[in-house]
């Protein structure tokens, strides 16, 4: 009987630890599998992205409709969400990473990584943790949080199908590099007054003034007499696109307020039709090197570039080349003083 008693509870153990295996061998399978799972097939179903950075930066995008913004409602350029969104859909196993060096990832990645939390129709269902590339730069070093399986122990080694790089500048937190760059897109039947103004160069200085149905320009306070109507619609079709070069890297808030404190080379204020109304300040850039300008004048500024302040106040870099089909107006409307006659300026 003590036998028989001693062989059914080792009967009951060995099926214990037989389904305790069982289960124990088939979590890791699961493990394995989904916790290399970064990818979301149904980028539709996005609906919201949160990317931090070790550095304190954040940056929270929306979708609203088809368009994708700043949660605030800002513009963002819709191009850089594009490349996320084929890298969430894309991203792929690459590999394990050596035993040796799992600890030393896991713990980087704690201080050094870029966090990137998705979230599918208004619900949290991913975060990445991205870390340093790969050693030969095809890949990076990632870790998944995922709301069916939880947080991974370990970082993998992760890469974009198709693409031989690195992961990481996708997905930038400075909301600095998200900013749209247009400043213009009017169409000419938008705009009803053009002011240009040089400061420190008045003899330079334009208007081009709806009037009904044509427009007037005006140098020095005076009315032209004969404008090229053609001439006047080619200007004014320059801003249809005008954007700047990019969003300040380069200079501090100190440094910002000390340029506003100064007097810009130009001002230009464009007056649409609907009242709405966008000034533009305009500040040269020192150069130590002498250089010459559109004029053959040698001047200490950059020919290229120069500072700009936004109708917010923000300052940006903006291009001669792309800003002067709208500054320079001497281009458009050549000035004789012999046929101008004086003229009121619209108020």
């Amino acid at each position: 009987m003590k036998k028989i008693v001693i062989l059914l509870v080792s009967f009951v153990f060995i099926l214990f630890l037989g389904w305790y295996t069982y289960n124990l061998v088939k979590k890791s399978g699961v493990s394995n599998s989904e916790l290399i799972a970064f990818n979301i097939d149904d980028i539709e179903s996005i609906d919201k992205i949160i990317i931090s950075d070790s550095q304190g930066n954040r940056m929270d995008i929306v979708k609203k409709g088809k368009i994708w913004t700043h949660i605030s409602g800002d513009c963002i350029q819709q191009e850089s969400v594009g490349f996320i969104l084929d890298a969430i859909k894309n991203i792929e196993f690459k590999g394990y990473l050596p035993e040796s060096s799992r600890s030393l990832h896991t713990k980087m990645l704690t201080t050094q990584h870029t966090k990137v939390e998705i979230f599918q129709n208004g619900e949290w269902t991913k975060t990445w943790y991205i870390g340093v590339p790969a050693q030969d730069h095809y890949g990076q070093v990632m870790l998944l949080d995922s709301k069916e399986y939880g947080k991974s122990d370990l970082p993998v080694l992760m890469k974009i199908k198709g693409l031989n790089g690195i992961i990481e500048p996708r997905f930038f937190a400075d909301q600095r590099k998200w900013v749209c760059t247009n400043i213009f897109a009017l169409s000419i039947n938008q705009i009803a007054d053009v002011d240009v103004k040089y400061i420190q160069e008045p003899t330079r200085s334009f208007r081009v003034s709806k009037n009904g149905q044509k427009f007037d320009v005006y140098q020095q306070n005076m009315k032209l007499p004969k404008v090229d109507t053609a001439l006047i619609y080619t200007y004014l079709n320059n801003f249809k696109k005008i954007h700047f070069e990019s969003a300040n890297f380069e200079l501090n808030e100190k440094q910002v307020d000390s340029i506003k404190k100064t007097t810009p080379f130009a001002v230009l204020t464009l007056t649409e039709t609907n009242k709405k109304q966008t000034k533009l300040s305009m500040f040269r850039i020192k150069s130590e090197i002498a250089q010459e300008n559109e004029f053959g004048v040698l001047v200490n500024t950059d020919i290229d570039k120069f500072w700009c302040i936004l109708p917010n106040g923000t300052l940006v870099k903006c291009q001669y080349f792309a800003l002067n089909p709208i500054l320079l107006g001497h281009i458009y409307f050549p000035m004789n003083l012999n046929e101008v006659k004086k003229a009121t300026v619209p108020q």
